[in-house]
C-alpha cells in the first residue's frame, strides 16, 4: 500500500493551479480531489473538479469507478476540518469489510434499516477524509494526501476556488484559469504576464505590489512607483538580473508585510522563479539546492535558463563564502 500523508492547503493550492500552455487538470492522470463530505455538503460547494465519494449503507468509502488510482499522481481527499491523519490508523475499520456482503457486523440491526438512514442531514465526521484515505491508498502507487484542516481551512484562504458544478468537460478544464503559484502564504506569489493582467486574480490575491521583470509594461500600479518595480530585461543568456538581486530582495521585504507581492514574467517560468529564488536565499536562508527544490515543487515547471542559474550561484557564494551547490548536476 502507497501509504497517507498530510497535505498543506497551499500545496493543495499550487497543484489545482499548474499549467503549461493550459491546465494541467486537463491531464486525466494528474489529479484527483476527493471529497469525504456528506451529499448535501458537496451539493452546496466544493472545490474545483473535486468528486465526492460514496458510501455503501454500513458508510464505508467506495473507489470511484470513473477513476483508475493505480496510474494517478496526486490523489487528494478532504472533509470538513481533519487536522491528523490518525483516523486511518486509529481505527478497527477493516472489521467491516462489506464490500461483497451487506450483512451487518454482529449487531442484528436490519440492513434495510441502515440504508434509510438519513445521513446526508449531518456533516461528515471529522476523521472522514482520513479513513477515505485508508481504502484509496490500497489502489494508488504514491501516497494518498489528505488535506490539514479540510474544506473550512481551504476555503477560508481560497474561496474564489470553491463551486457547485459537478460535471468538467475537457476543454473546460483545459481553459481552466490558473492563479499565480503561492511561494509565502498570502505574502508572496509568482505567476507570468497574463495573470499579472487579470484585476480579479489581482483582487482574489489581495496583491498589493508587483515586481514586473517582462520586457513589456504591466496595467497595475503605473501611477503609483513605491508599489512597482520593473526590471524590463530579456530571458536571454547575456540578460543581467544578478545586478537587481538586492533591489528583487529589498522591495518584497519591504511589501510582504503590507500585502501580497506579485512576482512575474511573461511566462512565468525563468526570470520571476529566478527572483524568488534571489528572495530565498537572501531573506529565507536557503542554499540555492533548497531554495531550487522549494520552488520547483510550487511550480513544477520553472526553469532558468543557464545563465540566471550561474548568477544564482554566484548570489549563493556572496552569503555563505563559498559555492554550496553544485550548478554542473543535471537537474540545474
Amino acid at each position: 500500500m502507497a501509504g497517507v500523508t498530510l497535505c498543506e492547503p497551499t500545496e493543495l493550492y499550487n497543484l489545482l493551479n499548474q499549467s503549461t500552455k493550459i491546465s494541467r487538470l486537463a491531464e486525466p492522470n494528474y489529479l484527483c480531489l476527493l471529497d469525504a463530505r456528506t451529499k448535501r455538503e458537496y451539493n452546496e460547494s466544493h472545490l474545483m473538479t473535486a468528486l465526492r465519494v460514496k458510501t455503501n449503507p454500513l458508510g464505508k468509502y467506495l473507489v470511484p469507478q470513473s477513476i483508475n488510482l493505480e496510474c494517478v499522481r496526486y490523489c487528494v481527499v478532504y472533509d470538513g476540518k481533519t487536522e491528523t491523519v490518525d483516523a486511518a490508523f486509529h481505527m478497527d475499520y477493516d472489521l467491516l469489510e462489506v464490500d461483497t456482503e451487506l450483512t451487518p457486523f454482529d449487531t442484528g440491526i436490519d440492513i434495510w434499516e441502515l440504508r434509510k438512514k438519513p445521513s446526508s442531514e449531518y456533516n461528515a465526521k471529522e476523521g472522514s477524509a482520513a479513513r477515505c484515505a485508508r481504502i484509496m491508498q490500497r489502489f494508488t502507487r504514491f501516497p494518498v494526501m489528505i488535506l490539514r484542516g479540510g474544506y473550512e481551512r481551504f476555503t477560508t484562504s481560497y474561496h474564489y476556488l470553491r463551486t457547485q458544478k459537478i460535471f468538467w468537460m475537457p476543454q473546460e478544464l483545459e481553459a481552466f484559469k490558473s492563479y499565480p503559484v503561492e511561494i509565502l502564504p498570502a505574502k508572496l506569489y509568482m505567476g507570468n504576464y497574463k495573470q499579472a493582467c487579470d484585476s480579479q486574480i489581482q483582487k482574489d490575491l489581495k496583491i498589493k505590489a508587483h515586481i514586473n521583470i517582462c520586457e513589456e509594461d504591466g496595467i497595475f500600479f503605473l501611477e503609483d512607483r513605491e508599489k512597482l518595480l520593473h526590471i524590463p530585461i530579456p530571458d536571454s543568456l547575456e540578460a543581467d538580473l544578478f545586478s537587481h538581486f538586492i533591489n528583487i530582495c529589498h522591495f518584497i521585504d519591504a511589501h510582504v508585510h503590507k500585502g501580497a507581492v506579485l512576482v512575474f514574467s511573461t511566462f512565468g517560468i525563468s526570470r520571476c522563479s529566478t527572483a524568488v529564488m534571489a528572495y530565498l536565499i537572501h531573506s529565507c536562508k536557503l542554499y540555492l539546492k533548497n531554495a531550487w527544490n522549494f520552488v520547483q515543487k510550487c511550480k513544477n515547471n520553472m526553469r532558468p535558463n543557464r545563465a540566471f542559474v550561474k548568477q544564482l550561484s554566484d548570489w549563493e557564494q556572496r552569503f555563505y563564502i563559498t559555492a554550496i551547490t553544485d550548478i554542473s548536476e543535471p537537474n540545474y
